[in-house]
């Protein structure tokens, strides 16, 4: 069976020595979040999701979740006492204020337990991803009375949340939602729709669930100017807080699916439910966007955890399994054969795994100290370069690191052959769970439009052009270092080919808007590639300079420069490709009429 172990060195040496996290410990949260406390906090994070959350994985998978007639829903065997062990925890609340009974600390530190819990166990994970999804929307649209009655039990992991948006003819086009809402007298309204792909719609692991639905109120203007946000509890809840009777609202059916069967995927109906709009009238997208994206980004690590995990356990099986000889001759005399750790197409295979997942865990956290710092910092110049960045690379995050973590959980699997393809391995598993990262909280084709289409030239590019100057300093300062060159000149390249495609898109993209939907996934590879690169350039910087400091640390820094140096030499050069592709436009992409596809 798979096993897992939670990267907890790497994460510390991320933290301290790449991004310098200590250098922020004047803002809200950090002071109390120093070196040993952090440390405390992963290692028994790790416990939890090791020794607790991913013994029930397969469990889930297997088992997936059951709905009875009376529209109840009951999770997986082991699920309940794990949430329990995480409720009681306080996990929920790590990073949420703490009038409503929060710890305060830093986004960063939720980021990091994100990324555990989901290698662990993706749809354990979803349950509370979602509800603290759920507290950051009305932690900032939420009225003082909605704060007041739902956060406190929400942050204590008593009750749950989630968020309605799809309905069966419109996923990512919302200005096609038909749930209405029809004011009452008590200043409530009621719901009535039916909601799709609701995930932890329903299940028994809370006393309430805390429904945050999309519809629009009777009389409002079409399209997206016309959606509000309401709060739909499962259960009322009474003025002193106690609960009440249950509101018009089910679960009408399961989804049936590829993977994540640990989470239940509900069919929501909404039948005349009492609802209570959080914000303005018609203002519905600006407050579940603050939800969307935080699940972006959260959706983001969960891509990335499948990658580590399915690394984890085919380096393992790399390790044990038999097959073959190595070409320079044998490395295991006194065996029958080599373990196939030692053939270079298996090692470049792990390699490249192992690249993008360090990478893509330095670029996410980096995102996550960035959103930190543009909530918590009194310095105005600060907060915006920091929103700036956490606005350009959400959807890269998203988009990217999801796809690739699929892409390295396949070829994961790969390293086991025919056993990678028998359930029993558990292999198949991560890949098809692995699979929704790429779809939900917008399809990553969306993610790359929102990408060309939005962030590269809001404010005036101000975002995309602080990230290259960022990037181009960092080469500029380093270009001398004997050490660093091989990773400056490969980034430097990579950086020249983002910085044309940018420009390319400025000069083609307004008169043929086609061109930037031709090249948009691809320009989002190609920042991600110099993101990541950026993030490894950084690496082998601290790695050098930690290996010269503590001579104890020469063999996970070794590790850490040359994983980095094949990312230089082996995955940055992907950026030629990208350009190419970018600079051929969309003239062959849209040439064919529909009838002929």
């Amino acid at each position: 069976m798979p096993s897992f172990k939670a990267p907890v060195e790497d994460v510390l040496f991320i933290l301290d020595d790449v991004l310098n996290y200590q250098r922020h410990s004047n803002l809200a949260g950090f002071a109390d979040a120093t070196p040993d406390v952090v440390e405390a906090i992963l290692r028994e994070g790790a416990k939890l999701c090791e020794e607790v959350i991913q013994p029930l994985n397969a469990v889930g998978d297997r088992e997936g979740c059951r709905r009875s007639e009376d529209g109840s829903v009951a999770t997986p065997t082991g699920f309940k006492e794990a949430y329990e062990a995480y409720r009681t925890g306080g996990w929920m609340g790590l990073s949420v204020p703490e009038e409503f009974g929060g710890q305060a600390l830093p986004m960063t530190l939720n980021t990091v337990m994100q990324e555990f819990i989901s290698a662990a166990n993706l749809s354990f994970g979803m349950y509370p991803g979602l509800t603290q999804g759920a507290i950051a929307a009305l932690l900032v649209h939420g009225s003082d009375e909605q704060k007041r009655t739902y956060l406190p039990k929400m942050v204590s992991g008593d009750w749950t949340g989630t968020m309605n948006l799809t309905e069966p003819h419109c996923g990512t086009d919302l200005g096609l939602l038909k749930t209405k809402a029809v004011p009452n007298s008590d200043g409530s309204y009621a719901i009535t729709g039916t909601k799709i792909f609701i995930s932890a719609g329903e299940h028994d692991l809370a006393e309430n669930i805390v429904h945050l639905v999309l519809a629009r109120i009777e009389g409002a203007p079409a399209g997206t100017k016309g959606i509000s946000l309401f709060v739909v509890p499962k259960v009322f809840v009474e003025e002193d807080g106690a609960l009440g009777g249950r509101n018009a609202v089910s679960c009408g059916s399961l989804e049936h699916k590829m993977g994540i069967h640990g989470n239940a995927t509900c069919v929501m109906n909404y039948d005349g439910a009492r609802g209570w709009l959080v914000g303005g009238e018609n203002r519905g997208l600006a407050a579940m966007f603050v939800m969307m994206n935080e699940a972006r980004l959260a959706v983001g690590i969960q891509g990335l955890s499948q990658s580590e995990v399915a690394y984890q356990n085919a380096v393992a099986y790399a390790k044990e399994r038999l097959q073959g000889r190595s070409l320079t001759g044998p490395k295991a005399p006194d065996r029958p054969a080599d373990p196939i750790i030692v053939h270079p197409d298996v090692r470049r295979t792990l390699l490249q795994i192992r690249a993008f997942n360090e990478g893509g865990r330095a670029l996410a956290l980096w995102a996550a100290l960035s959103s930190d710092i543009a909530h918590k910092s009194e310095d105005p110049k600060e907060r915006q370069e920091a929103d700036d960045r956490l606005q350009l690379l959400t959807p890269v995050i998203k988009g990217v690191l999801t796809e690739l973590g699929f892409a390295n959980a396949v070829q994961a699997q790969q390293m086991f052959g025919g056993h990678g393809y028998i359930e029993e391995s558990g292999m198949s598993q991560f890949a098809r769970d692995a699979r929704i990262t790429m779809i939900y909280e917008g399809a990553n084709g969306v993610q790359a439009m929102d990408l060309v289409g939005r962030k590269l030239g809001r404010d005036g590019g101000r975002a995309v052009m602080s990230f290259f100057g960022e990037v181009a300093a960092f080469c500029q300062e380093n270009k001398d270092d004997e050490a660093l060159k091989p990773f400056v000149a490969s980034l430097g390249k990579s950086l020249e080919h983002c910085q044309a495609a940018a420009m390319w898109f400025m000069q083609n993209a307004m008169a043929k808007p086609d061109n930037a939907g031709a090249g948009a996934t691809d320009f989002m590879h190609l920042l991600g590639l110099v993101a990541i690169g950026y993030m490894w350039g950084r690496t082998a910087k601290a790695a050098l300079a930690r290996k010269a400091a503590d001579p104890g640390s020469t063999e996970r820094m070794d590790a850490k420069l040359i994983t980095a140096r094949f990312f230089a030499e082996r995955m940055l050069p992907e950026t030629t490709v990208l350009y190419r592709r970018i600079q051929a436009g969309a003239d062959a992409v849209m040439a064919m009429p529909a009838e002929m596809f």
